[in-house]
């Protein structure tokens, strides 16, 4: 069975939100997913590391924070240099996630530095695949469309200033359904 990593720091639970609902779409898909939470810069990263070592592909999931990647996943980042060195994670299929309160807020730039590492790594990076979600028969983009804000890199998902258990809205954590069933999909072949 296809094993996928999901690496990710969620700092007030919306992101977590994402990550459990790309975890069902590895289900859907028949994977495994292994959820990875980090919870510190600080803490101690062998066991992630190891995990995504032994996954056939990872997806990373980050708040996005002053335009980029929160904190704990940058150390996360900088944990893989060794890895790095060795050519550990060379070939690995490579995906990630985002979410924020903007529509914007840079998020397209944590994902580009999501993108980066994994280029660094020689990893092979796959973006949802999803039409923009007013090109579905949905001309408003409305919450209940999957890639509603419109994103061809990685899946960016938008929370409102609400609770987890609130936002981010349907159309969203379908958008990380999919993502999570093209990259089991995928590493699967």
């Amino acid at each position: 069975m296809t094993k996928v990593a999901i690496v990710y720091h969620s700092g007030y639970g919306h992101t977590a939100v994402v990550a459990e609902a790309v975890a069902e779409g590895v289900k859907r898909a028949g994977g495994t997913p292994d959820l990875i939470r980090l919870e510190s810069a600080s803490q101690d990263f062998g066991p992630a590391l190891e995990a995504v070592t032994a996954a056939d592909a990872v997806i990373f999931g980050a708040p996005t924070y002053m335009g980029d990647v929160s904190v704990p996943l940058r150390a996360f980042f900088e944990a893989s240099s060794k890895i790095w060195m060795s050519g550990g994670w060379k070939d690995k299929l490579a995906g990630g996630f985002t979410n924020g309160l903007t529509f914007g807020g840079n998020k397209d730039h944590t994902i580009t530095s999501m993108w980066v590492l994994a280029m660094q790594h020689g990893m092979l990076w796959a973006g949802p695949g999803v039409p923009l979600g007013n090109m579905a028969g949905n001309s408003t983009s409305a919450p209940e469309a999957a890639n509603r804000i419109g994103s061809a890199l990685g899946v960016i998902t938008q929370s409102d200033n609400a609770g987890p258990d609130v936002t981010p809205p349907a159309g969203d954590k379908e958008f990380a359904r999919l993502l999570g069933e093209r990259i089991a999909k995928l590493a699967a072949r």
